[in-house]
């Protein structure tokens, strides 16, 4: 498959970053996506934890990140809202590039058109200060819905520093189509991530984007003919929170190594 897989943080439910990597290597996958600290999201008991508190499990993270061969492909929980300025993000930012983190991703919490270009402006410069790159995630259900609307905010500010991350729910329920893929600059794809769903929704979008996607293959997106679209080698990050499975019992193993395998046959 010319498309490495990894394991998104909402994926695993409040796994601990270490075990995380672990079970990411382990199933042949070479990247997950990150946060600092443990999801509200823990269905299965996690014991809590904290990358911003606890210098040693910062340590043990990159002991497990290189003797793995994983990466960290997007720092995430970045995002913009009315309660925080950009500023106040810099302690995290230097959190994630000690760890090694490939890119920040940020997406708008709801903000006004403006505040969210100018905040996220402000976020993307401290990433390229420390050599990071940048994304910028969109949704129907923020302030930045498309991938046009996202694409005008890379442009705005500036092609050299920032990029779109391409969620395959959120660009196919916001009107996206496979041919948008195929036509975009491939430099301008910085991060991808992978799941089915229904076409059209039936209730609360954010409710559903957390814990109603489907294992690719499972919904009615066309998920082959968008992954073929893509720039080969691009790194796919599964995101697939299956709530009822880790509900039920199922160990997160045993799940995601399931949603894995599924996405390998559909991709094969």
């Amino acid at each position: 498959m010319p498309h490495p897989l990894g394991i998104e943080l909402l994926t695993v439910l409040g796994m601990g970053p270490v075990d995380h990597v672990t079970l990411a290597a382990d199933l042949g996958c070479t990247a997950v996506s990150m946060g600092l600290t443990q999801l509200p999201m823990n269905p299965h008991d996690y014991r809590a934890w904290s990358l911003r508190e606890d210098a040693g499990l910062r340590a043990e993270l990159k002991a497990v990140l290189r003797d793995r061969g994983v990466a960290i492909s997007i720092g995430e929980g970045m995002g913009v809202s009315p309660e925080f300025d950009a500023s106040e993000r810099a302690a995290d930012m230097d959190i994630f590039a000690e760890l090694g983190a490939i890119r920040i991703n940020s997406v708008d919490m709801g903000v006004e058109r403006e505040r969210a270009l100018d905040q996220l402006g402000k976020l993307a410069e401290m990433a390229h200060a420390r050599d990071m790159e940048f994304t910028i995630e969109f949704c129907p259900a923020f302030t930045i819905r498309t991938l046009g609307e996202a694409l005008e905010a890379v442009r705005h500010i500036g092609e050299d520093k920032a990029s779109v991350l391409i969620d395959s729910m959120h660009f196919f329920r916001s009107g996206g189509t496979v041919r948008q893929i195929a036509e975009l600059d491939p430099a301008l794809i910085g991060h991808v991530q992978l799941c089915d769903a229904q076409r059209k929704g039936t209730g609360n979008y954010l409710q559903e984007a957390m814990t109603g996607r489907l294992i690719p293959g499972e919904g009615d997106l066309p998920l082959r003919e968008f992954v073929d679209a893509l720039p080969r080698g691009k790194t796919l990050g599964l995101e697939v929170p299956l709530m009822a499975q880790a509900q039920s019992g199922q160990p997160a193993a045993e799940y995601v190594a399931e949603i894995a395998l599924k996405t390998r046959e559909l991709l094969a």
